[in-house]
């Protein structure tokens, strides 16, 4: 009788202890889950701009961030539009102006259509609704059109200052900044504050490049059964 009861005794301390330790499990998976929901999923939420509740609060960090950096280009903008309005030199060798010159021309009337255009976005990325899929779309196209709008305005200017700095033989060009130093000096630090500008527009693409996308779901993996590779399906 007395092994019987040391049995039965066994028996029910291995039940409590396997009673245990499944109360143990189901307590881990519930915090891993808790775990893997609360952790942020983009690289955006990393740094606080992304949309990780739903109260909002992350959204409105990313909007401020968005519109703050989108004012931040109009001062460099105007500025290398100014200087380079303002370039212009008179001497024993003739006259020489920006209008001369069809790349600083288009420096000029560049930087002045993205300050335009940095101030109008800003106003409306401050909104506090949630942008469709179209204003995304609108934003992701015309932020990076106005990158490559302001990176082709000093890449030409870079060039013309190089020529004027260097000159080419090849095509029998002197260089002018030899006689005009002074038209030189300015321009140059016209062109290296437009490519400040051209820094500022690439990280608004990014931003406006997340928003967009984000506004997807991941693409999930699908078999192909010819060759056995992963292929991704999109879903809007």
């Amino acid at each position: 009788m007395e092994v019987l009861k040391d049995q039965r005794g066994k028996q029910a301390g291995d039940h409590g202890e396997g009673k245990l330790s499944n109360q143990a499990k189901q307590q881990k998976q519930k915090m891993n889950v808790v775990d893997k929901e609360a952790a942020p999923t983009s690289p955006m939420e990393v740094v606080g701009m992304g949309p990780r509740d739903e109260d909002g609060s992350s959204s409105s960090s990313l909007r401020t961030a968005e519109t703050l950096l989108r004012l931040l280009p109009i001062a460099p903008c105007v500025v290398a539009l100014v200087v380079m309005l303002h370039d212009s030199q008179t001497n024993d060798f003739g006259s020489l102006s920006y209008s001369h010159l069809g790349a600083f021309r288009y420096l000029v009337n560049a930087n002045g259509i993205c300050a335009g255009y940095s101030f109008l976005s800003a106003i409306i990325a401050a909104k506090a609704r949630a942008a469709t899929k179209s204003q995304a779309w609108t934003f992701f196209f015309l932020d990076h059109m106005l990158t490559y709008l302001v990176l082709a305005a000093g890449a030409a200017s870079m060039e013309v200052l190089y020529l004027a700095y260097k000159g080419n033989s090849a095509a029998t060009w002197s260089a002018a900044c030899e006689s005009f130093g002074g038209f030189c000096h300015k321009a140059t630090i016209s062109v290296a504050i437009t490519f400040v500008a051209v820094t500022c527009y690439a990280l608004i693409s990014l931003i406006s490049s997340y928003k967009l996308f984000s506004k997807y779901d991941a693409p999930d993996p699908v078999a192909n059964p010819i060759k056995g590779i992963q292929t991704a399906t999109f879903h809007a």
